[in-house]
């Protein structure tokens, strides 16, 4: 069986495996880490993500910081449509953020703190990404970004991955865009690493059963496997930094 998909097909690809996406116990450890990261306190806040997907993190924010102002920022206008269901108090923007304009006037240096997570690694041009976005931050704004780190696998090509970044690369395009970097390290080490390493391990046939499973329910097998992982990742250290979910924390320059 040959899976063939258009590498950026996103309308596509949140129609499909919207589902899959929202239970994947790595996005929930991203979603915890995010939060932390973030240091929101709530009223007055105004949170930005870039690349917002199918609203899941913007979902979590609103749980925890109801007095927050929330809007995503999303290429797909099938991610678009699925967040503004899941979270019908923010503010969704379909817009190609590898074109350059100018945001709208109601949404100019509107955020506080904004979040950039898994997107960098999809484009040709994330420098020209986190560029365009700036105009929607205020000066100071504190930027969480997350990108994948480690080898990548035959999913993560199919999904389009161009690169994968380590904290000192991932330093250099944020500092290169306009971003003062507070922080760039690993996380995730060990029990991420091992996830990914079986990810990797999966191969093709990783690409098949999801192609197979999308729209629908996973086996019994892959359901048992991502609560394991999901209590794992919960243990992984914040000592180590070999990890290989990259995080960088930043503020918008003057």
């Amino acid at each position: 069986m040959t899976v063939s998909v258009e590498l950026d097909d996103w309308d596509r690809h949140w129609q499909e495996y919207a589902s899959s996406a929202e239970d994947n116990p790595a996005q929930m450890m991203r979603r915890r880490l995010i939060v932390r990261l973030l240091g929101l306190s709530g009223a007055g806040d105004r949170v930005l993500d870039v690349g917002s997907g199918q609203g899941d993190l913007l979902r979590e924010l609103q749980r925890m910081y109801p007095a927050a102002e929330l809007c995503g920022l999303e290429y797909s206008q099938a991610g678009v449509e699925i967040s503004s269901r899941k979270v019908p108090s923010a503010t969704f923007v379909q817009c190609d953020l590898l074109q350059r304009s100018d945001p709208p006037i109601n949404l100019a240096s509107w955020a506080t703190h904004a979040v950039c997570s898994e997107v960098l690694e999809h484009v040709e041009d994330p420098g020209r990404l986190l560029v365009n976005a700036r105009a929607f931050m205020r000066d100071g704004c504190r930027l969480v970004v997350t990108v994948p780190g480690g080898p990548m696998s035959a999913f993560d090509r199919h999904i389009g991955h161009r690169r994968h970044f380590g904290p000192a690369s991932l330093r250099a395009l944020m500092a290169k865009s306009g971003f003062t970097v507070e922080l760039s390290r690993g996380f995730g080490f060990p029990f991420f690493n091992l996830y990914r390493l079986i990810v990797v391990g999966r191969g093709e046939r990783l690409v098949r059963d999801v192609a197979q499973n999308a729209g629908g329910s996973s086996s019994r097998l892959a359901r048992d496997l991502m609560r394991v992982f999901g209590a794992l990742f919960r243990l992984n250290t914040d000592v180590v930094r070999a990890g290989w979910q990259i995080i960088a924390v930043a503020r918008a320059s003057r």
